[in-house]
């Protein structure tokens, strides 16, 4: 990725191996407050990106907000998967499957297509019994079953769920737009992964939208609910937001205590908000690497303050300081640069 102004976004992290730097991967990061100053950052903060999954608690306000989650029952645990990027394990599959059951539909009526769920266990145990993966493995299933959720409750075809102009896509479109302090109807969008539209956001757009996510004080008063509930659910239920196995938003929410709002998206996007502090942070690694944005998340979690020592030291297994071939032995370094 390069910045507006045409040059390439600064090196972030370097992978050496014995004396030499053996891959560097570039990227931007930002701070932001709720008004959408800029705190910190480097790289290119004004280019959009496509976020992906990060945003999917945006994405969940209208379900919130229209009365949908109230009518069909959804619980906290309900709204966790929602905004969940998941492993496909049973707590995720049969919970998705109950909701479209109160909203009288089934497995067939979800759009974002079938994939193995991530989860190790739960892919050998279903390979054992000889089954395929359905689209409730899908780690965005929760987020169809809610958008089917919202369709419903708008009297609108729920086979045109994903139609960006749909009346639900609509709604998600503004609430995406305003979170973000932008012009809804000037937001392009591409096709994610699992066939929702997502929509193109500047990096510090994406971090203002977190901040106010993650401490609403500043909105209006049913939107600020909204957002709290959305915040405590994850807190509340941090492994229906990811998974049992290594995933690093579980951790971060469950061993921060929700206190981090934390949300990963595919391409080396991740977006956490501050609960409570007015405070957001966006990154984007310009590879997609997963290697090099966690080895930055964490760096700037230590950096900016954002995580105790404590709190990190239950976090490095996410993070590689020292690269290790498979005897064992330190054959190389991971350098963070944030400047």
């Amino acid at each position: 990725m390069t910045t507006s102004a045409g040059a390439a976004n600064p090196v972030l992290v370097e992978v050496w191996r014995g004396p030499a730097v053996e891959s560097a991967h570039r990227g931007a990061w930002v701070l932001c407050d709720g008004s959408g100053a800029v705190l910190a950052g480097a790289g290119d903060r004004d280019t959009p990106i496509f976020p992906r999954s990060s945003i999917k608690a945006l994405q969940a306000l209208p379900l919130l907000e229209s009365g949908a989650a109230e009518r069909f029952g959804f619980d906290d645990a309900d709204v966790a998967l929602a905004i969940a990027s998941h492993s496909g394990e049973p707590c995720h599959t049969e919970r998705a499957a109950a909701i479209l059951e109160r909203l009288e539909l089934g497995v067939d009526d979800l759009q974002c297509g079938a994939h193995p769920p991530s989860d190790p266990a739960t892919e050998a145990a279903l390979r054992a019994r000889g089954e395929r993966p359905s689209a409730l493995h899908n780690n965005c299933s929760g987020k169809h079953a809610g958008f089917l959720a919202l369709a419903r409750h708008m009297s609108a075809p729920t086979a045109d769920y994903l139609d960006p102009e749909s009346p639900g896509q609509n709604a998600v479109r503004r609430a995406v737009g305003e979170m973000a302090g932008l012009d809804p109807a000037a937001i392009g969008f591409g096709i994610d992964g699992c066939s929702a539209p997502n929509w193109r956001l500047p990096l510090k757009s994406l971090a203002t939208a977190f901040a106010r996510l993650a401490t609403p004080d500043g909105l209006p008063p049913g939107r600020a609910a909204c957002c709290r509930r959305l915040t405590g659910a994850a807190a509340r239920h941090p492994v229906l937001i990811a998974g049992s196995h290594k995933r690093i938003c579980t951790d971060i929410a469950r061993e921060t205590g929700g206190r981090l709002f934390p949300k990963i998206g595919a391409e080396g996007v991740y977006v956490i908000g501050v609960r409570g502090a007015d405070r957001g942070l966006a990154l984007k690694i310009d590879d997609g690497g997963k290697r090099g944005m966690q080895a930055a998340l964490l760096a700037l979690l230590k950096e900016l303050g954002l995580a105790s020592a404590p709190e990190l030291a239950r976090l490095s297994a996410h993070g590689e300081e020292r690269l290790l071939n498979h005897a064992g032995r330190e054959v190389g370094r991971v350098e963070v640069h944030l400047a």
